[in-house]
């Protein structure tokens, strides 16, 4: 069961941060960035992130409907339980139904009164990288009350074969240059020059809230360790052939491409049968970053 703060509707330049508690009474973050329209979004950012990273794909939506960013659990500002199998794939898409419901943006009611099984509300549900495999797990726990699900760079594929890696080889490609947090001023430099054109005073937020500053003025994740590896662990386990068919609602999928690259990320993976494909040409795997009207549309697209 989930609780949360009623966070209100209207839009706001920036969003407010409120949580919805699960059992056994952890919490879960999510920013509320109002809106209005329906269906209502969820957008699940990937290993590492936060909530804060979908703020370009956010401002766009929030015009046309009702947004909602959640931190995944071991992420952002959300609890960080140490329990075993308290990461696997269930428990994340549980968490995404609890933020769905409790944020308002799956509206179960309306006009007070509460909505029948055959006329169920619905909301979409957009995930990034690992994002994207919670997402689809999500889809399939919500069914009917799902009416799209956008998987953005991830999702397709089952990433131990596509890599070629096992867990612990794919942990160590998560590791950051010394040279890079060493300091924030050095770390946000790094960031910037992945794309100048897209850095802006949001994605240093979202930069800034990925690391901690220690009392040395050094650099760590703010994803906590135990999370991290739990989460890719629950990555490497994914199997998209067992999870997509049982999706009830149309699927999207936006894919990084590069001229001369078929697969630049890696773990783009086979597409299967229905799922429409949206191919794009950017920089990195970030394309809430670099490619936020492509996403946006996806997200929009009927």
């Amino acid at each position: 069961m989930a609780s949360a703060i009623d966070p209100g509707a209207e839009a706001t330049d920036q969003p407010g941060g409120f949580v919805v508690v699960v059992d056994p009474g952890d919490r879960i973050h999510f920013l509320d960035w109002g809106g209005a329209g329906e269906p209502g979004v969820v957008l699940i950012h990937g290993l590492a992130g936060s909530g804060l990273a979908w703020t370009p794909v956010a401002r766009r939506l929030v015009a046309r409907r009702r947004v909602v960013a959640m931190d995944l659990r071991g992420h952002g500002l959300s609890d960080a339980p140490t329990d075993t199998g308290a990461y696997d794939l269930d428990v994340l898409a549980s968490d995404v139904v609890a933020v769905a419901e409790g944020s308002g943006a799956l509206d179960d009611e309306i006009s007070g009164e509460s909505v029948r099984a055959d006329e169920a509300a619905a909301v979409i549900v957009a995930g990034h990288g690992f994002g994207a495999i919670v997402a689809a797990a999500a889809a399939t726990r919500l069914g009917s009350r799902c009416s799209r699900l956008v998987l953005i760079d991830g999702g397709l594929a089952d990433v131990a074969s596509a890599t070629g890696q096992d867990v612990d080889e794919f942990l160590r490609t998560l590791d950051e240059p010394p040279e890079v947090m060493r300091s924030m001023a050095a770390y946000l430099g790094d960031r910037r020059s992945w794309d100048p054109a897209t850095w802006d005073a949001d994605q240093e937020e979202a930069a800034r809230a990925a690391v901690v500053e220690t009392p040395a003025g050094r650099l760590v994740l703010a994803t906590r360790p135990h999370a991290l590896e739990a989460c890719v662990r629950t990555m490497f386990e994914y199997r998209p052939e067992d999870v997509l068919p049982n999706v009830k609602a149309p699927i999207v999928a936006v894919r990084r491409r590069t001229p001369g690259d078929d697969d630049a990320t890696g773990i783009a993976g086979d597409v299967p049968a229905g799922v429409r494909v949206v191919d794009v040409s950017a920089p990195g795997h970030n394309l809430l970053r670099y490619r936020p009207d492509e996403v946006t549309a996806a997200i929009l697209a009927r």
